[in-house]
């Protein structure tokens, strides 16, 4: 089916919607969390902390996301998570405006909704497997993930603004609208999938290897956001405008990689898989070099490349993995995916105290040769993942 054919599929287009509007608010969280944090704290190593608190809960409650995704109709959930998600960023908007906000509020509130999202994660990658089948599954993720970075975009200038002008309380407000809107759209959903009434097979049989280099892709990699903000204020000098632009950065890359994936310019597979994440940590390499020799448009340019391989990375990693398994355990599959990307906290501690130690430069540069040697060391030990 060509990607038009899929935009007539209703539930499709809900889930695009709804993945739009989630997107919103996700990135519009992550850019005004990691300000705020740095207000309260005015430490990298503590922004890394708080990010990671969106991350944490995911290794926690992947299994059990991915059973409910299985036993539960997932447009219901998706609505459930939105609005739970809502809520957390709601309060955290009104504890700011009311000047009574503190980090220990930051980071449990940030850790109820990474719980919502773990169970979200689940459930869409495993809806999407419902809507348009396996045949079309790389261009219905691609569909979605171009959704997906549409809303980062919109997130990451509009919060950026917001906290520049109006503040965060107002900031947080917003992000709360825009996951019940996310929420809301997949009202006309229907639930495609019966409820799974099968033993619960290994999920993990046959994927192993490939788990475990996402997992390592998104401790490694994805962290790097965490220093943005110590990048646009004390690297920079850009303000909370400039990590809004960098943001919006992030997700036109994204935008671009996904587009290369529509246009059959890349072939799917574990061994492109692992070149992806070379080409992912030789940008993170150059990010590191970029704000002496090239300014903040060489920097703007290294971000959108190394998030066009990111993108790349998270398509071929979730369809691989749902792929990999029978129809009774896409739920779980999406589970073991939450679980994978559940370790993202890992990579942002490090990289946090890495720049508190050695700077923003140094810490991006470690993490995208560590990425590197990863990527190298996969083909060798995990064979099985170039046979995927």
């Amino acid at each position: 089916m060509t990607a038009t054919s899929l935009l007539r599929l209703r539930d499709l287009r809900c889930l695009g919607a709804g993945t739009l509007f989630n997107s919103v608010g996700m990135m519009g969280e992550l850019v005004v969390l990691g300000w705020l944090a740095l207000e309260l704290t005015n430490s990298p190593f503590l922004v890394g902390a708080a990010l990671g608190c969106r991350m944490l809960p995911l290794a926690f409650v992947g299994v059990p996301a991915g059973v409910l995704a299985d036993r539960v109709a997932r447009p219901r959930l998706l609505l459930i998570t939105g609005a739970g998600q809502a809520l957390t960023a709601g309060a955290m908007g009104t504890l700011t405006l009311l000047g009574v906000v503190t980090l220990g509020q930051l980071l449990l509130l940030t850790l109820v909704a990474g719980a919502l999202r773990g169970v979200e994660h689940a459930a869409r990658q495993s809806y999407a497997h419902d809507v348009v089948g396996a045949g079309a599954l790389v261009d219905g993720l691609a569909i979605l993930g171009l959704a997906m970075r549409g809303g980062w975009l919109v997130g990451s200038l509009g919060v950026g603004a917001l906290i520049a002008h109006r503040g965060s309380g107002e900031a947080y407000l917003a992000v709360a609208v825009a996951y019940l809107l996310g929420g809301l759209a997949l009202l006309p959903a229907r639930a495609l999938a019966p409820v799974a009434v099968g033993a619960p097979d290994s999920i993990w049989r046959g994927v192993t290897g490939f788990v475990t280099a996402v997992r390592e892709d998104r401790t490694l990699g994805f962290a790097h956001q965490a220093l943005l903000p110590s990048l646009s204020r004390d690297v920079l000098h850009t303000g909370p405008e400039g990590l809004g632009a960098m943001s919006a950065a992030r997700a036109v890359g994204g935008i671009l990689g996904l587009a290369v994936s529509m246009r059959g310019l890349l072939g799917g597979g574990g061994a492109v898989f692992v070149g992806v994440l070379v080409a992912f940590g030789v940008s993170l390499v150059a990010l590191g070099g970029a704000p002496y020799v090239v300014g903040f448009t060489g920097v703007m340019v290294v971000v959108l490349a190394a998030n066009a391989a990111g993108a790349l990375a998270d398509l071929l990693a979730q369809s691989l993995l749902q792929l990999s398994v029978p129809h009774h355990l896409r739920g779980r599959a999406g589970g073991a995916w939450v679980v994978a990307i559940g370790f993202a906290p890992l990579g942002q501690l490090q990289i946090g105290a890495l720049a508190s130690l050695l700077g923003v430069s140094a810490a991006l540069g470690v993490s995208g040769l560590a990425l590197v040697a990863l990527a190298c060391a996969t083909v060798f030990f995990y064979p099985r993942l170039r046979a995927l």
